[in-house]
Parts: structure tokens; C-alpha cells; sequence
């Protein structure tokens, strides 16, 4: 194992053009969690690279050369010896353990309790992030961002391959049956479905037991391939699922409806910006942090957009909702109305406002 860590200390590291993020480092402990293919490992790598060289370890944990038993023995009187300040865990295993160093970076999958460890949550690119990818930003930008989602690798793939790309990332990171929960998520993306719809589809056509199958489904809501939003005052009601990247809806399906595409995506800008919302009905999402509805309308039409407002009016008044933005393609404009500000707003200047 010494001469294992003996290469990790010397090994330079290698990290083609970076791209910032809006989450950084700085010289405090972290434990950075995402899926796969979030950037964990180039946001951990370029913080390093402003280092001095001697002064840090970085250990790829997939590494099938490490002893784990070995490397517990060995990794603190190693970090001793060479005076690392600074130890880097990418894809940590939980049965390595913890050495006394200046700082500690892990990054994990799965959100791991550790009390001297600072959480950091990464998902794949939102919109901003995005276009720091592209060449030039016109109206071709957003466009890009449907056709290939959030994943930076994508911007290196075919056309041809982008599909087999995705289907292949995920089949390598999940188990079968997770992979079966999420390709039946993609089908009812930006839709209500229960874990147990989940198991009375799938139960005909695979054996599994509905403990098994709930253990997977949840085990990729804490994960985060799937995010769940629930309905305003309604807990117990059965609640939205969305995909952690839209690029995942044509990968796993062939079921096309933009409609619901457009409001997975809104859904994600919401969640990367740590927005409170809850759907509630005829009502995409409601933010009642800042009494404001949005409603999905990619090729919104006033006439019908009044109509909607109309079905919508007795939860308008009941919560005092200040504001309605239909986020559109490209449509903009304001409407009047009695009770509110409403705006029609397009995703991309949605998107990056403040």
C-alpha cells in the first residue's frame, strides 16, 4: 500500500479547461455529493491545482488496487510523513477512515452524516452554467441546453451517441432495478406517481418484492436521479416526480411531450437555487416564500393563459398571491389582472435573473 500512495503523492494531476461552478472551495473541510457525472471530481481537481504540489493526497477510491485494510493502516503515518494538509477521498468509501489532516475533502453519491465535514450538494450544469459550454450565446443557446441537458461530458459526444452515452453512464452507476424505477420515472416525468404505481407496473414483468423495490426508489430520491415535489398542504398526497436532467426523458424513453420537458427543466433551475415550491392544482409551482405562482407555458397563448388564470383564481385570492410568471420559449409580455402581477417571461432571461 506504501507503494501505492507513494504513486497518488507523485502522480500530477491532469484536468482539461475548467468551468466554474456556482459552488467553490475554499480551505475548510467538505463533503461534496452528487450523482455521477455531476463534476465533483474537476471541481475538486482544480481546487487542488491552485495548491502547492507537495502539499496534498489525492486518492481515487474506485481504485481496485486499494486494500482497504491496508490503506487504514497506513494512510495517517503516510500524510505524517509527507505533511499533507490536505487529503482528497473521491468516491469515498465508508469504511475508510478519517486521518488527522489540515483539511478533508470526500466526494460521495449518497449524503453521508459527518459531523466535521461541510455538506456541498453539486447537480449537474443549470442554464448559467451551461453557456459558460458554449462558443457564443445567441438563440441558439437554448435550444442547445434541451437537446443536451446538464452533463458537461455531452458537449464531447455525437449526435449519434448522446442517447447510448446516457443509457450507458446509468447503467454502469445503478443496480438493475434502479435502473428499471428510473427509465419507468421518465415515462412519468413531471407527472404524479407513487412507489407503489412504480411496483404494480413493474412487478409483470420482473421478480420483485415491493420491500426491494421501495428500498431502490428511495435509495434514488436520496441519491438524487429523481426529485419528488409535493403538493402544497398535502403530505401525504401522492407527489411529482422529476429526473435530475432532462437529457435522461429522451434516453430512456420514447415518449416525447415537451410540454412536460420544459417543466422538468423550470423544476431543476428551482431546485439548484434552493427555491421552497410545491405544485398544487392546475398550478405547475407554487413559492410561497414569495407568494408567487409559475405556470409552464412554452408556446403560451394570452387568450388561453386568462382562462387558466380564471381556474386558478380561488387559490390566487386565498394565498394572496403577488405574483404569476408563465415562463414561455420566447414570448414576453405582461398582463393585467385584479389580483396580480402577471409577466410572461422566457426561460432563458428567467433563468439568469437575479
Amino acid at each position: 500500500m506504501e507503494i501505492l500512495l507513494e504513486e497518488y503523492y507523485k502522480t500530477d494531476l491532469n484536468l482539461e479547461r475548467f468551468h466554474f461552478r456556482k459552488l467553490f472551495l475554499d480551505d475548510k473541510s467538505y463533503q461534496i455529493s452528487g450523482i455521477s457525472q455531476s463534476g465533483k471530481t474537476k471541481l475538486v481537481k482544480n481546487y487542488l491545482l491552485g495548491l502547492k504540489k507537495n502539499s496534498y493526497l489525492y486518492i481515487d477510491c474506485n481504485d481496485i488496487r486499494i486494500d482497504v485494510d491496508l490503506l487504514n493502516k497506513e494512510l495517517n503515518s503516510f500524510c505524517n510523513r509527507n505533511k499533507i494538509d490536505v487529503l482528497v477521498l473521491d468516491n469515498y468509501i465508508e469504511t475508510i477512515n478519517f486521518v488527522n489532516v489540515s483539511q478533508l475533502i470526500i466526494t460521495t453519491e449518497l449524503v453521508i452524516k459527518v459531523d466535521v465535514l461541510i455538506p456541498l450538494q453539486l447537480y449537474p450544469l443549470d442554464y448559467e452554467e451551461f453557456l459558460a459550454y458554449e462558443d457564443k450565446y445567441d438563440s441558439s443557446a437554448l435550444n442547445h441546453f434541451f437537446q443536451l441537458g446538464g452533463f458537461a461530458f455531452m458537449h464531447k459526444v455525437s449526435v449519434d451517441e448522446r442517447n447510448l452515452s446516457v443509457q450507458r453512464l446509468l447503467q454502469y452507476t445503478l443496480d438493475d432495478v434502479e435502473f428499471d424505477i428510473l427509465c419507468l420515472c421518465a415515462k412519468f416525468m413531471s407527472q404524479k406517481l407513487s412507489a407503489f404505481t412504480i411496483y404494480e407496473r413493474l412487478k409483470s414483468s420482473r421478480k420483485i418484492s415491493k420491500d426491494k423495490l421501495y428500498k431502490s426508489y428511495e435509495g434514488l430520491v436520496n441519491k438524487n436521479y429523481i426529485h419528488l415535489l409535493q403538493k402544497f398542504n398535502a403530505p401525504k398526497a401522492t407527489k411529482k416526480v422529476y429526473l435530475c436532467d432532462t437529457s435522461l426523458k429522451s434516453a430512456l424513453s420514447t415518449e416525447k411531450n415537451f410540454g412536460r420537458l420544459f417543466e422538468n427543466m423550470i423544476f431543476l433551475e428551482l431546485l439548484k437555487s434552493n427555491t421552497e415550491c410545491y405544485f398544487d392544482d392546475e398550478i405547475d409551482f407554487y413559492l410561497p416564500s414569495s407568494d408567487t405562482i409559475i405556470l409552464c407555458k412554452p408556446f403560451v397563448d394570452e387568450r388561453r393563459l386568462f382562462k387558466k388564470l380564471e381556474s386558478i383564481e380561488a387559490f390566487i385570492f386565498t394565498h394572496s398571491i403577488k405574483k404569476i410568471i408563465a415562463i414561455s420559449m420566447n414570448k414576453e409580455s405582461t398582463i393585467s389582472h385584479p389580483l396580480s402581477s402577471v409577466e410572461i417571461v422566457p426561460f432563458d432571461i428567467w433563468a439568469l435573473g437575479d
